[in-house]
């Protein structure tokens, strides 16, 4: 079983999830849990990748803020000894493991920060993999017709994916309508798959939380939002603001229309929660059984011995069951964004 536990350490400190200053404690069965599933899920200013003995690998990023003094450019390994040019790290408080200043008075104040934290850094990396996918397949099509060769492989994967999504999906959700909101629908399935799956590999450069980041999921539900209401007809809006109920739920008080006016918000708000809350759950879930392992270290062999056992199986389970959610999360953003365009899309019906 001392094996199996050793394992499961590498596994979480492969993950990012158990740092070196945790490692030890790890053994010992004095681990934080909230420390060991936050720093996984919760952004960084370094990405972790593993530690080898004494030796600490991890990727030191660009730390770009205005304070008081101005603009600050400079690597957050700068910030592993303290305080650098006046701003450091906050260690708890509403700033936790966010870059602060110090007033004169000693309160900590949170700049302007537009750094590259791991979670930003994570996002690129996954939009170039996204885009060198699609640009995999585009190749393949210029150089084979598709008159003359069907593809194969994983160009084949790619059309059937896209096929699924945009007949059964977007073409149906949305209507007559559907081919000026097909780039936005495909370019969100794809961009909130790849990330999801991206996140679940245990090694750089995947295990970025990145669509269990709530301020990703807020600018998909913005978008989302956006093309529901600007494009909106005039139906759609003479329903929301005059529907079609009785005088009295109208005028003189509009129970109605403001009823619906607050659906228009609720609508956007349940996308991003969901993405944001059914990621960031699997991620936690994971971490949180493998923590089992250690924390019932000192209840004695016989009782960690077993929690062993049955924390990498359901760790494994947990982990092929992700794998499918992944998918799943993608699939119904889509089809809810869909359905949300296509209702605003209603028009008058002779």
């Amino acid at each position: 079983m001392n094996k199996i536990r050793y394992i499961a350490i590498l596994l979480l400190m492969l993950a990012g999830g158990l740092h070196p200053a945790t490692a030890t404690a790890a053994e010992n069965g004095e681990v934080d849990v909230n420390h060991l599933v936050f720093g996984h899920i919760g952004d960084a200013y370094e990405w972790h990748i593993a530690t080898l003995g004494d030796t600490e690998l991890k990727i030191p990023l660009p730390v770009i803020v205005h304070s008081s003094t101005g603009w600050h450019v400079f690597s957050s390994s700068r910030l592993e000894e303290g305080a650098y040019e006046g701003l450091s790290v906050a260690a708890e408080g509403p700033y936790e493991g966010k870059i602060v200043e110090h007033a004169a008075d000693g309160t900590e104040v949170r700049p302007l920060d537009i750094s590259i934290t791991k979670n930003v850094l994570g996002l690129m990396i996954n939009s170039a993999v996204l885009l060198a996918i699609l640009l995999g397949c585009t190749r393949w099509y210029r150089k084979h017709p598709a008159s003359e060769q069907a593809p194969g492989g994983a160009v084949g994967m790619m059309e059937a994916i896209v096929m699924t999504i945009h007949e059964d999906v977007i073409k149906s959700c949305v209507g007559p309508d559907y081919r000026r909101y097909a780039p936005y629908l495909l370019t969100a399935f794809f961009f909130v798959l790849i990330n999801n799956l991206m996140g679940l590999l245990p090694v750089f450069p995947g295990g970025a939380n990145v669509t269990g980041n709530i301020a990703v999921t807020l600018v998909l539900a913005l978008f989302t939002f956006f093309f529901t209401n600007v494009f909106g007809t005039k139906e759609y809006w003479k329903e929301i603001l005059w529907p079609d109920v009785p005088v009295w739920l109208k005028c003189p008080v509009p129970m109605m229309p403001v009823i619906e006016l607050f659906g228009i918000f609720t609508k956007p708000f349940a996308l991003m929660i969901r993405l944001f809350a059914n990621i960031m759950a699997g991620h936690a879930a994971i971490l949180s059984l493998l923590a089992i392992i250690f924390i019932t270290v000192k209840a004695g062999p016989a009782v960690n011995g077993s929690m062993t056992f049955v924390a990498v199986a359901f760790g494994i389970f947990m982990d092929a069951l992700e794998v499918l959610v992944a998918f799943i999360q993608a699939y119904v953003f889509t089809m809810l964004s869909a359905v949300f365009i296509g209702m605003s899309r209603v028009k008058h019906e002779h």
